[in-house]
């Protein structure tokens, strides 16, 4: 298997998280322990898991860290969703 870092999944998971981190700072204040905390940790969950499945070596544990990350993705996917539906996210396709 790849070093972690080579691989695509992994380089586009840090792209995202590094959006994630833009998008966040022009949210409320008052947010801070809340949805901006909640997207930020479930975001960093996702390349996170990957590169931590990644140095396993195992195919169960593969399996296991991607459907980690894969519910990491419909968590910051749901909460996207909520902070549109308050108006914190003006143009979004989600």
């Amino acid at each position: 298997m790849a070093n972690f870092k080579e691989l695509l999944v992994w380089q586009k998971s840090i792209d995202f998280v590094t959006e994630i981190y833009r998008i966040t700072e022009a949210f409320p204040k008052t947010e801070i322990y809340g949805l901006i905390s909640q997207i930020k940790r479930a975001a960093i969950s996702i390349p996170s898991n990957i590169a931590e499945e990644n140095s396993r070596r195992s195919k169960p544990d593969y399996l296991q860290f991607l459907k980690i990350s894969r519910g990491s993705c419909a968590e910051v996917e749901t909460q996207l969703i909520i902070s549109k539906n308050l108006g914190f996210l003006m143009k979004m396709i989600i």
